[in-house]
């Protein structure tokens, strides 16, 4: 046996367990003592559901996750609004060239993105509340949008819009008839991984959200901040959940759009 075959065979394996190891272990150790009957959160005192029963009965959670709901949903509804209209509405112009600059916020650190929008709003004079966290949303979820949409929509055979318009269809009858059904799987996958960003995003919700507004990042950093209990564990765990699940569909709506 060579030392390629031997890398192969027995250190890459090795390397990429320990590593996968290492990923999930912490996961599985905070889903576990999510059941914890003790106070804190480090001190195994046996099995118990208390902790689910405290997080549906909290009143602060359900507000935190009102508020998160509302932010999530209306940043994936502007999203998809805007980047498909600009993705359509650019094609062909020289509007075209700014779908680069839409891959700034993938590439820029979430924190400069924070800072540059608290900047922005303080500027202007403008509160933080409910809208500019939602502004917020709305602009990183245009990093994932655009490129998504763009990628579906340049491989569309453009021969089917030219033969809606010349069959006397306008160019927004053409939008929702032939393009909006062609590029459903990406939309569909885009709506889903901007839903889940906006659901877990803690920077530009603690720094655009302002004292009046909290989402469910945002809680589980106050509750830490006074002492960790299996509470926040109850509700990572959910939130662990819910995100896997929202990462399956994408997944599967990935391929549906690659295949079709």
């Amino acid at each position: 046996m060579n030392i390629r075959s031997w890398l192969t065979a027995l250190v890459l394996p090795s390397i990429v367990g320990i590593t996968y190891t290492m990923l999930y272990i912490p996961i599985i150790i905070l889903i576990v003592f999510s059941f914890n009957d003790a106070e804190m959160s480090f001190v195994w005192k046996g099995f118990s559901w208390r902790w689910y029963q405290a997080l549906f009965q909290s009143v602060e959670v359900w507000n935190a996750l009102y508020n998160s709901l509302i932010v999530a949903c209306s940043s994936v509804v502007l999203s998809l609004i805007l980047g498909v209209l600009f993705v359509f509405y650019s094609a062909g112009t020289r509007l075209n060239r700014l779908v680069v600059a839409f891959y700034g916020t993938l590439a820029a650190p979430e924190i400069v993105l924070a800072i540059g929008l608290l900047s922005l709003f303080s500027f202007f004079g403008v509160p933080l509340g409910m809208v500019t966290l939602i502004a917020g949303h709305t602009l990183l979820g245009l990093g994932y949008v655009v490129p998504m949409v763009y990628d579906r929509f340049s491989e569309l055979d453009y021969r089917l819009m030219e033969a809606s318009l010349d069959l006397g269809a306008t160019r927004t009858q053409t939008f929702f008839r032939i393009i909006v059904p062609l590029l459903s799987p990406a939309l569909l996958a885009a709506a889903l991984l901007v839903f889940i960003i906006s659901l877990d995003d803690f920077l530009i919700s603690f720094f655009c959200a302002g004292a009046s507004t909290l989402t469910l990042p945002m809680y589980i950093f106050s509750v830490l901040r006074t002492g960790a209990t299996p509470l926040v564990n109850a509700l990572s765990t959910l939130l662990l959940c819910v995100s896997s699940l929202c990462v399956l569909i994408f997944s599967s709506l990935r391929v549906k759009s690659q295949l079709f």
